[in-house]
């Protein structure tokens, strides 16, 4: 069945021109990824119509257009709860869309929310505290070392080898720095010394499956191990990924590494679906100093560049094309929604 398709997106290089920061619009997408998801879908039959943002898709909604399904990947440009703006706009008019609704955008985006509900899940993840400003430095009662970043960013935004702290003046500092620069409180979380993995998920609710998942290792070039905003951007020089084993051998073997793979993948896949994401997503779990995955952040708009994000990174490791992973994608929501469509 071929489906009319609006895209709609945050164009990098129009908020650029409006004269915004790079780190200010790193999540935002390329003309290059927005031209790759409007090819893959033309590839698979579909009619495509780029819409740009929410606001100008609410201009398209108001003046009566539908179609028959939104390819949504809009971050929104401002407030924690940004990337439910599209979706509820979308909810508004009766549009159908991809990936995950309002309330699970919402959640997901402000970190110390998500990690509420998946600890009430009885699932593991660093204990934390939220400094709203400098009169709540005081209460932090964590075991040093810190780990700071925003509250509700994504793309490593504010993320740099000061995010490490050692000493209360340390976390007083970079706290400071980051509520002047972000305008939003700081997540404040034990540090956790482990290996880092992030995992891919495709699907909803019971059906939803790990992709597959990929180690992070930043190199000694990057001048720390952080996985910082620095390394994301510069990711192809300054960071390794490490494919998981193969299934079969992932399956069969009882061996330690074996297990961590799998105890990571688990413990994603249970954050997701505790989350109620819907479609796709991407989990970042770190070890703990027993060598324990814990859950770092889920993220429900995964970044969708076809070499340089890490789902199609993924995928294209785990044997699925660029266009076969947005075909799914495509065809998880439409299972979902009832509208009798089957990805190729």
């Amino acid at each position: 069945m071929a489906l009319d398709v609006g895209l709609v997106f945050d164009l990098r290089s129009e908020y650029v021109r409006q004269g915004l920061a790079p780190e200010q619009v790193a999540e935002f997408d390329t003309d290059e990824t927005i031209s790759a998801i409007e090819g893959a879908i033309r590839s698979l039959g579909h009619g495509v119509e780029r819409v740009g943002g929410g606001r100008a898709l609410a201009a398209r909604l108001a003046a009566g257009a539908r179609w028959d399904l939104v390819f949504n990947f809009a971050e929104g440009l401002c407030g924690r709860s940004r990337e439910a703006q599209v979706p509820c706009l979308l909810e508004l008019y009766g549009v159908p869309y991809t990936f995950s609704d309002p309330l699970a955008c919402a959640a997901t985006l402000d970190k110390a929310a998500a990690k509420r509900l998946v600890r009430d899940a009885g699932l593991p993840t660093p204990p934390f505290a939220v400094v709203r400003d400098e009169g709540d430095l005081a209460g932090v009662d964590l075991e040093y070392p810190l780990f700071a970043k925003p509250l509700a960013e994504g793309t490593g935004k504010g993320i740099d080898r000061r995010s490490r702290v050692d000493t209360p003046a340390a976390l007083a500092a970079v706290c400071r720095d980051l509520l002047a620069r972000f305008a939003q409180p700081v997540l404040v979380e034990e540090y956790l010394p482990g290996r880092e993995f992030t995992v891919a998920v495709l699907g909803t609710g019971r059906e939803a499956r790990v992709l597959g998942a990929m180690e992070i290792e930043v190199r000694r070039e990057a001048g720390s191990d952080i996985y910082s905003y620095q390394a994301k951007e510069r990711c192809e020089e300054l960071v390794r990924y490490v494919s998981r084993p193969p299934s079969p051998a992932l399956e069969s073997s009882d061996g330690p590494a074996a297990a961590l793979w799998r105890e990571a993948e688990a413990l994603a896949l249970a954050a997701y679906r505790v989350l109620e994401c819907r479609d796709a997503g991407r989990v970042d779990v770190r070890c703990d100093r027993a060598g324990r995955p814990a859950l770092l952040e889920v993220n429900a708009l995964p970044g969708l560049h076809p070499t340089h994000s890490d789902l199609p990174m993924i995928a294209a490791r785990e044997g699925m094309s660029y266009r076969d992973l947005i075909g799914a994608i495509i065809g998880c929501a439409c299972r979902r929604l009832g509208i009798g469509h089957e990805a190729e």
